[in-house]
């Protein structure tokens, strides 16, 4: 989570003292216009579009893409809810997916779960934990299936040669409180396509066809909501955009010295990750529900067990899996070819993992040494346990 303080403090003076806080208040493009151009260099994108959330991000990309009534979209089935809530809003309909041990999308299980009515694939690279995006990319173009990444819980994260949220069709940010950048609440859409781009941007803004656009890449005028982030979100975001990688600099160091202490314990034993080289999160995965319970109540300060972070784990999305939405004149699950069903058995090795995991903290913001004495401290636990053989992916 970034942090907030006298610098963003700072910047926003000008903000209000020139009294243009709203988007298009500023003719230059302000605060806003910057840090787009900025987040366009640093992530190696062509177009960025502030939003003022990441849910906002994720419905315009659906719309931006085409996505709509009688459409199946691919989510996990461990994610906030706003990523299967996203496919609604557009009139589609979400389809769960199960996780494997990195915490993300199970390859096989996409291939399982692809129907005629599929459209596209949202994978979400959860915890700082990046999706297997060759594979997924490789499942879409066969099947032609759009990808719209949801890097709301990774801002800034590599796999591989590219920032995740750059290698689909769009990508879509978070950044609220508990985000990798934080201005709040807020968000982004991003692209190298100019015609999605103008779809979301059209979308994102219901007084768009007043604004006088005219790299609409042809496009006609499309009505929308309002998702809009105004100037005083973008005055913060430049700031926190110069923090990103000093931070992902201290969570990749921390990572590589709790790694290392749990390399010299047999009983933890690192495990699967989809990109170890530029890996940045870390949870480990016990043999027992009950060894995971104890684990967490043992060492309250910066770890959890995952299936107790309720509003992530699909069984919780009761709105969805009760299949309610607005006016039932408008529920997009009765657009559909095919009954969608929701039980709550309906990804059990997402359970199963969710249940037997914990996930702890790489405290990027303490003192290397502290967290190395925590590390060795959860190590030596580790020994004194009969018989407990864990798994630590980081």
């Amino acid at each position: 989570m970034a942090k907030v303080g006298l610098r963003e403090w700072l910047a926003l003076a000008p903000v209000f003292a020139s009294g243009k806080l709203a988007r298009y208040s500023d003719e230059t493009g302000g605060p806003l216009g910057r840090f787009e151009a900025d987040f366009c260099v640093k992530f190696g994108v062509r177009h960025a579009l502030t939003m003022s959330s990441g849910t906002g991000a994720l419905v315009s990309a659906l719309v931006a893409a085409g996505v709509g009534p009688g459409d199946e979209v691919l989510v996990p089935a461990y994610t906030w809810i706003a990523t299967a809530a996203a496919p609604l809003a557009a009139g589609a309909v979400p389809v769960l997916v199960d996780i494997d041990d990195t915490l993300t999308m199970d390859p096989q299980d996409i291939l399982r779960k692809i129907t005629p009515q599929t459209r596209a694939i949202i994978p979400v690279h959860m915890s700082n934990m990046v999706c297997d995006m060759d594979s997924i990319m490789r499942i879409a173009r066969e099947n032609n299936l759009v990808v719209i990444e949801d890097a709301c819980q990774a801002v800034g994260l590599r796999y591989k040669t590219k920032r995740v949220g750059t290698i689909g069709d769009l990508g879509a940010f978070s950044f609220n409180q508990f985000k990798n950048i934080n201005c709040g609440e807020g968000g982004a859409v991003v692209t190298n396509d100019a015609r999605l781009f103008a779809r979301a941007r059209m979308y994102h803004d219901i007084g768009s066809m007043f604004r006088g656009h005219l790299d609409n890449a042809n496009e006609p005028p499309m009505l929308g909501v309002n998702f809009k982030a105004s100037q005083i979100q973008g005055a913060m975001l430049n700031v926190q955009l110069k923090k990103l990688d000093p931070m992902i600099a201290r969570m990749r160091e921390r990572y590589d010295v709790i790694s290392e202490i749990f390399s010299k314990n047999t009983r933890l034993m690192v495990g699967p990750h989809n990109d170890v080289a530029n890996a940045a999160g870390l949870h480990v995965i016990f043999e027992t529900s009950e060894e995971a319970k104890r684990f967490a109540e043992e060492n309250k300060r910066g770890v959890y067990r995952l299936f107790d972070s309720s509003r992530h784990v699909y069984t919780n999305w009761q709105p969805i899996l009760q299949q309610r939405t607005g006016h039932p004149a408008m529920n997009p699950f009765h657009w559909t070819d095919r009954k969608i069903d929701y039980t709550p058995e309906l990804c059990a090795q997402t359970l199963d993992i969710l249940k037997r995991s914990c996930r702890i903290s790489l405290g990027e913001n303490y003192p290397v040494t502290l967290v190395a004495h925590i590390a060795r401290r959860m190590s030596r636990q580790a020994k004194s346990k009969p018989a407990s053989l864990f798994y630590a992916t980081i």
